[in-house]
């Protein structure tokens, strides 16, 4: 025979007041926002891990630069940068130049939403922390009000605020780990289209002299 559990997540929402519901919401955010940005970025890390292979197999095998670039996909982040290199001359910029902006953009567009994990880590406990306290001070209520601390009058919000430090530290690791890993993803990724900027750099300048 089944029990519901009285004191469970179902219990909380349907039970707790405005305060509790919406800590419950803001952590669901969290929740939904971190795992979102993780799914996401992992999935452009392992396109732009294909891309780099693409570049190893055809890319300098082709008669030119030029050459090499259209045989590369149109959404290619390594053809962004080799294209960005071969049009220098009607940018008024070195080729150098180009390519140093062209690295900056992709690095900068890299880093979108590894803020929100950031300060999803960081400010996840504390949210839950908050539900902690405010479980801790209806239960003191119902103490005050009843004249007794029977477990029965204490025991919904004292799981309140257990289930709340719980969720604090369930969305907050995610988000940290995430962090850590797609900072590290993409370091790597940077480090190889930085070596791949260098080549074409030197492949460009002699040609040029």
């Amino acid at each position: 025979m089944n029990i519901d559990n009285p004191y469970g997540l179902m219990a909380l929402w349907a039970q707790g007041d405005w305060v509790a519901k919406a800590t419950l919401l803001v952590l669901a955010i969290m929740s939904l926002g971190s795992w979102t940005i993780i799914l996401t970025k992992s999935l452009e890390q392992q396109k732009l891990k294909k891309q780099a292979t693409q570049v190893d197999a055809s890319f300098w095998h082709a008669a030119s630069l030029a050459e090499g670039a259209e045989q590369l996909p149109a959404d290619s982040t390594y053809r962004y940068v080799a294209e960005s290199a071969l049009t220098t001359e009607h940018r008024g910029r070195t080729c150098e130049q180009s390519i140093e902006r062209a690295l900056a953009k992709v690095q900068s567009r890299w880093s979108d939403g590894m803020t929100f994990l950031a300060t999803v880590g960081s400010t996840a406990p504390f949210v839950g922390l908050f539900g902690t306290v405010w479980g801790i001070y209806n239960a003191l209520v119902k103490i005050g009000v009843s004249g007794q601390a029977s477990i029965d009058k204490v025991a919904g919000p004292v799981g309140e605020a257990l289930i709340m430090t719980a969720l604090g530290l369930a969305v907050a690791v995610p988000a940290v780990l995430g962090y850590n890993w797609l900072v590290r993803r993409n370091k790597l990724g940077m480090e190889h289209l930085r070596e791949f900027g260098s080549d074409v750099h030197s492949t460009l300048e002699p040609a040029k002299k």
